[in-house]
Order: structure tokens, then sequence, then C-alpha cells
């Protein structure tokens, strides 16, 4: 007599539709079995039915996917499409969502079959119409989408028009719950994925022990982004929960075949991840089983290599599994391994031509499932009350929870006093870090942390190396991310959003690190937008070394454009700061780790500079994000300054033009986004208004404005405060640069303190020769010895 799982066993193995189940899958899906068994977790039948129910919703998201490109009709009888039922114009990266389907299901079947909900996160976001489709099926759908699309014709038909739809509301908003990538309204969704390759730079990075992630990846994103092959030196099970990666090998990307297929295709990817510290696991990607079974099996083993190393059986680094899912583009579909498939895989418009309509229709009915057979495998493989276990959507990246650090008092430093502002706040960090030990911290390091004096940092926290050399601030578990890659850096403090995080880098270096940034500040906007909690802690990016003290390096070191590109962000979520001293630095990041679902800028000196303000005036500025730092009555001229060495020049303009009979007025602004002109309610509601700048900024008609950055871009933020202009003038960074100090800087740009005075004459239209002697006049008109002005 036959064994009740023997049945299932042979019901499942033959297949569904187009899922078929080779024998090396079969063998692998057994011993899971039966492992799951021995284990207490999954009855053999209960197991059968789940993988048989996965291949019934495979085969439904896959239909449900390919009418989302070219359908605005969908019905749930499975009748042939008629020309009216198609969208005349078809949008969709088709290929390789319905690669993902069966990826996607695969995970909800591991979860399944264990009773443990993953978290996952989706390198190719393009690829979302898999994840909607198949969430849509099995309601695990969000609120907005639920209530749009019912599991009906209506519904799944609204779906389908929506996507690609355009459609957009009187406030300039996409009306549809739905987007071409991974959003707010994606359930589960965590990450964009818009900039292919950073979820390969990230995954390793998020989880905390006890938690699980599933990174779903792409052969392209490889290409696109280097530092995913460092993963295995990272992970530390410690301090780090179980990752899966899981390669979608697909072959061609766009036009192009890839490096990977022309260096050998994944032969040579499987060599190459064995070198590089990873485990490769080859799996048929074209089968949920397959990945349900490499994702349970991936962890089993992960796990059990951390065992090996608490017990001195093996050291770190470990080979990180990884497992590569060979399929081809658009499985599941007419025109799958055509180059056609990245995005539409027929050859016409099945709204126009007979023959490709035909094509459709044929290739749905092979993945149709009657709604009774459907609905039997959706309450099958949606188990998760009688596992007592969260839905997909609640995963814990969805749904994290930090408490915000304890924060040391700040030892302020005397006004007057030279401090370096870097090495002030690396004090105040490191006392920070201890003080909130079940915070875990990640540091950043794209070039040399020591160089900007991040010294008891690094002493306390180390690099993270996996051979430690004596004598030097190295550690197995050491929590300073040190690669010479800003892109990989900046992602592992962005993964870390249940922890402590900073990112300190070279400025025009950092710049690299922008995309990266973008896409959480994006997503974070638009979840606060759609009523979501944000709950991860700000995180700081400092950029240091920067453009008006690193001249020595030449030009090409000589950068401002990260703080100026962040400025065109919205200033809520990317705010931009330029701590003028020791004591605004520490007050502006005191401030910042009390935020949260922040990115912020912090351009600050690693030398020495003078202390301008008092304890009490930095946590002012902090606030206002300005200082008033002397005000002369009825003053002829204002003076605002955006930079420490900025600030320095400024005071001793003013010093100089006071002692020549004008009065002025002089002001530090650390951080600009607050004065802007806002562009929409949220940034209104962060801006100051008209009335709050009143209080803040004493009005005088005529202003120069001395900023860190290109003019241009300050004029552009700063237009609140912009008098006209015949009485206001921006100086900025003007492109001049070499290998030079300080003084050689701010002279080739025209922002010495003699460069300043000068305007100042000329917009007040007095005698120059009140305020400058022949020998600076010359010095600023390159006809002089520049020392006069030095």
């Amino acid at each position: 007599m036959m064994v009740d799982h023997e049945a299932g066993l042979t019901h499942w193995s033959d297949g569904y539709g187009v899922i078929e189940h080779s024998s090396l899958t079969r063998t692998r899906i057994e011993t899971l079995v039966a492992a799951l068994a021995d284990r207490g977790v999954c009855a053999p039948a209960d197991a059968y039915r789940l993988l048989a129910a996965a291949d019934r919703v495979c085969n439904m998201g896959l239909w449900l996917t390919a009418h989302m490109t070219y359908a605005r009709h969908v019905y749930l009888d499975g009748r042939a499409l008629a020309s009216d039922d198609f969208k005349k114009v078809p949008e969709g990266h088709t290929g390789g969502a319905l690669n993902m389907v069966p990826a996607y299901v695969g995970y909800l079947l591991a979860n399944a079959l264990t009773g443990k909900t993953r978290a996952w996160l989706m390198g190719q976001g393009h690829c979302v119409a898999a994840i909607d489709a198949v969430n849509i099926l099995m309601r695990n759908v969000e609120t907005e989408q639920d209530q749009r699309y019912p599991f009906s014709d209506d519904g799944l038909s609204r779906l389908c028009q929506d996507f690609y739809s355009y459609e957009v509301s009187a406030d300039g908003r996409t009306v549809a719950p739905l987007g071409s990538h991974v959003n707010v309204y994606t359930a589960g969704g965590a990450s964009e994925g818009g900039y292919l390759g950073f979820a390969g730079l990230q995954y390793v990075h998020m989880p905390l022990p006890g938690q699980e992630l599933v990174a779903f990846l792409s052969d392209g994103a490889f290409e696109e982004q280097r530092g995913s092959d460092w993963a295995p030196r990272w992970w530390r099970g410690e301090d780090s929960g179980l990752v899966m990666p899981v390669m979608i090998a697909n072959g061609r990307r766009i036009d192009q075949r890839t490096t990977m297929a022309q260096s050998g295709g994944v032969d040579w990817f499987r060599q190459h991840l064995s070198l590089n510290g990873f485990e490769p696991i080859d799996i048929d990607g074209r089968d949920p089983a397959a990945f349900a079974w490499a994702i349970v099996t991936m962890a089993d083993r992960l796990q059990e290599q951390h065992r090996q190393i608490t017990v001195d059986e093996r050291d770190y680094p470990v080979l990180l599994p990884y497992t590569i899912a060979e399929t081809v583009k658009g499985f599941g579909f007419p025109g799958a391994g055509t180059n056609a498939a990245h995005n539409l895989p027929l050859v016409g418009n099945p709204a126009f031509d007979d023959d490709i309509r035909k094509t459709f229709n044929d290739g749905c009915a092979q993945l149709f499932v009657a709604e009774t057979e459907f609905n039997a495998a959706i309450a099958c493989l949606a188990n998760h009350p009688t596992q007592k276990r969260k839905a997909e959507k609640d995963h814990w990246l969805r749904d994290i929870e930090v408490a915000l650090p304890e924060l040391p008092a700040i030892e302020a430093v005397e006004v007057d006093a030279k401090k370096s502002p870097m090495a002030h706040f690396d004090s105040w960090f490191s006392t920070m870090v201890a003080a909130n030990p079940r915070h875990r911290v990640r540091v950043g390091n794209p070039d040399e942390i020591r160089s900007n004096r991040m010294n008891n940092t690094l002493d306390q926290l180390c690099h993270r190396v996996t051979s430690p050399e004596p004598g030097i601030a190295e550690s197995l578990n050491g929590a300073v991310i040190t690669a010479l890659n800003e892109e990989a850096v900046v992602s592992a403090v962005l993964a870390n959003k249940q922890g402590i995080n900073l990112a300190v880098s070279y400025e025009a270096f950092a710049v690299k690190m922008l995309g990266a940034m973008r896409q959480e500040v994006i997503f974070a906007r638009h979840a606060l937008e759609a009523g979501r909690k944000v709950n991860w802690l700000s995180v700081p990016v400092v950029a240091s070394s920067h453009t008006w003290e690193n001249g020595k390096n030449e030009i090409s070191h000589q950068d401002p454009t990260l703080s100026e590109a962040w400025l065109g962000e919205m200033s809520d979520m990317a705010p931009v700061y330029f701590p003028f001293d020791a004591n605004t630095m520490v007050a502006t990041m005191s401030s910042l780790y009390q935020q949260r679902g922040r990115v912020a800028v912090v351009v600050a000196p690693k030398n020495p500079v003078t202390t301008f303000s008092t304890a009490q005036q930095a946590q002012q500025c902090a606030r206002d994000g300005v200082l008033l730092l002397s005000h002369d009555d009825n003053a002829d001229i204002q003076l605002l300054a955006l930079g420490a060495y900025q600030l320095q020049e400024v005071t001793r303009a003013a010093s100089s033009l006071r002692g020549c009979g004008i009065r002025c007025s002089v002001l530090a602004i650390t951080e600009p986004g607050r004065f802007r002109q806002p562009r929409d309610a949220m940034e209104a509601k962060y801006t100051w208004t008209a009335t709050a700048i009143g209080r803040m900024v004493p009005t005088v008609n005529k202003r120069i404005f001395v900023s860190h950055t290109h003019a241009d871009v300050m004029t552009g933020v700063l237009r609140s405060l912009d008098t006209g202009t015949n009485n206001s003038r921006f100086l900025g960074y003007r492109n001049r640069g070499g290998t030079l100090d300080v003084f050689g800087m701010l002279l080739a740009n025209g922002q010495t303190w003699a460069h300043i005075v000068l305007n100042a004459a000329e917009m007040l239209d007095i005698e120059i020769g009140r305020c400058l002697d022949v020998a600076q006049w010359q010095a600023l008109h390159g006809a002089g010895n520049p020392e006069a002005v030095r």
C-alpha cells in the first residue's frame, strides 16, 4: 500500500503547466522533505501538497505577469482574449519579470515549508511585475492594492490597466499604487532596486543574528556594479543574520552580451565565485521547488559553518553559499530566450496582429489554472495562520524597530581656540558608540580614515578583516568596513538599518556614493508620503579632506559636487550641512542621530580651525541652520558664510570693513536647505517661512554670500535671502585649483578676505582705497605679490 506522502510525491513530480522537475531537483526535494520531517518542521504529506500548490501559483503568476504587459482585460475563466482586450501600447521588462516568478514563488514556498517568514530583497527592481502579480494572487498585499485590485476579473483587469498607465493626479502624483519598479506599495518591498548592483553590495550587511534574508540578484547587476564579490569578507555570525544570495542567470542583457557571457558563461562565473570565497550552488531557475531547496539549504550550510567556527573547527571567512539559477530570459512564455524577451517577448502586438494574438493566447493557455484548483493552491500555500507567522508583506526588513541611541554630553571647545572639527567629533562619536552596545555599528571608510582624524573611532571599532595583524587596528568583528570602493562602503552603512551608521570620505570621491544614497532617500520619502513609518536612524555621510583643504592633491581632489547634487534632493530627507567649527560639528551630528530616515551630507574640515561658537550657539545653529555671529546697528552690508574656511575669511573681512567705518552683519549658514523655496508640502514643513527667516536673519539690503560650493548652486538654493542682482553677490568655487594650500585655493577662487572687502566696496560704491592698500589691490588683480592678502 502506498504511503500517504508517496502519492503526494508522485503528484508533485509530474509537474504542472510549464513547470517540470528535473531528476536532480526531485532528489534534492526528497532529501529536504525527509530532513524537515526529522526536525519536526513539516510532515512529508504537507510538504508535497505545498510543493504542488507552488507549481500552480507559479503558472498563474507567469500568466498574470504576461497579461500585465499586454492585456487590458483579464478573465479568470481562462478564455482567449480578443483584439479589444489588449493594450495598444504594451510595456514592461517582461522577460526578467517572468524569470522572477519562479524565484519569488520559491521564496514563498521555502517560508511555508519551514514555518519561517524571511525577508527578501530584489536588485532588479524593474522585475516588479512578478512580485506584484504573485502577491495579488496570494492576497499578500498592502491596503492600497487590496482595495484597488480584488481577486476578480475587474480587479485583475484594473491591475493590468494600471501597469504603465502613466495616469497622474492633479498634484502630479502617480494614481496607481503600482510602479515600474519596486515601491512602497509593493508588499514586502524594501528597496527600489532601480540602481542595478546596490542590492548585491547591501544584502550581507542587513540582517542581525536570528534574521534571514533572501537576496535576488541579476547577472546584469553583477556587471554593473563591482564590490559584491567581497560579501564573504564581511559576514560574521556573531553580528550577522543568515543571507541567501540568488543570482538569476538568464544570459543576455538588453542588446549586448554581458562580460559573464563573453568570458565563458556560468562555468566562468562559478569559478569566479569559488575564487572569491563563495560556495556556488547550481539550480534549475525555472522551478520554484529548486529555489525553495536552495534557500533552505544555503541557510543550513551557512549556519553550520558558523557552528564550526564557534567550536574552533574552522576559521573565517566562511564559504558563503551562493545560488546560480540558470534559466532563459522570459521562461514560460513565447519568445523566451530571444533578445526581444528583455522587454516585449512577442515580435508584434496582439492588439493588431492575429497571429501574434494567437501566440499570446496559446502561451497563456499553457499557464492557466482553473479557479477552483487555483484557490485550493492559494489556501494551501498561505499557511501563515496555522504556523502563526507573519505575512511576507510584514517581514522584518519592512518592519524594523530601532531605539534612538543614548547621546553623551557634548564637551564644548572654547571660543577662539583652534580645534579640528573631525577630531572633536571623533572623540564624541567613539563615546556615543560605547554608550550604545545594543546597536550594531557600521562605519564606511573608502580611503584613509586616520587622515580624516577618526583615530579614536578606528582604534575602538577596528577595520573588519579576516586575518587581523597584531599591533594594527584590525579585528575579525571590526565595525569599520574599509574597501577602496565608495559604493561598497556607503552601501554597508545604508544597509545597516537596525544600527548606528557613519560614512567618512574624501569629499571629491564621496560623489561616487550618490546613487546608493539617492535610492535610499527616495524610497524613504515615498514611504512617509504613503503614511508608512521609517524607523531607521539617519545616516551621516561626512565629506572631509574637502575642496578647500585638499589643495595639495591637485584639482581632481577639489570637488564640491556631492553637496551640490545633494542640495538638489528634498531638504526634509536629504539635508546638507556645513558646520564651521568643532562645536557646530558635534552639535550637528548629535542632532542627526536623534532623527530617522534621513541621509545627510556633512562637509567638515579635518584640520584645526578657529572656534566661533559657544556650546549654546552650536545647539542653536544645529536647530536653525544659521547663526548670527555679530551685527552692527544699521549695518551697511551683511556677510553670510557657508563653510569653515569661508567663515574665517568673512570674519576677517568684517574686521577690515569695520576698521574703515563700514558697519557689518555676519552670519554663518550651516544648513542652506532650510532657507530654500519649498518644492512640495513635505519640504514646506521643513523649510523656514519668511517670518521665521526674518527673526533669524536681520534685514540688510546689501549681502555677500561666500560659499564652499560653486556660487551658482547657492544662488538658486538661497533665493529667499537674495536681495537682487544689484544688492547680492555670491562668491564660490570657480573650478580653480592645483597643488595649492588653503590660502592658494582661496586666492585662486576669489574668496580671500580681501576679495570680500573688494566686493563690498564695489557694492557700497565707496573708494576701495579706504579698505585696501595698493599692494593688496594689485594682488587681487594679478599684478602684485599674493602674500599681500594672505
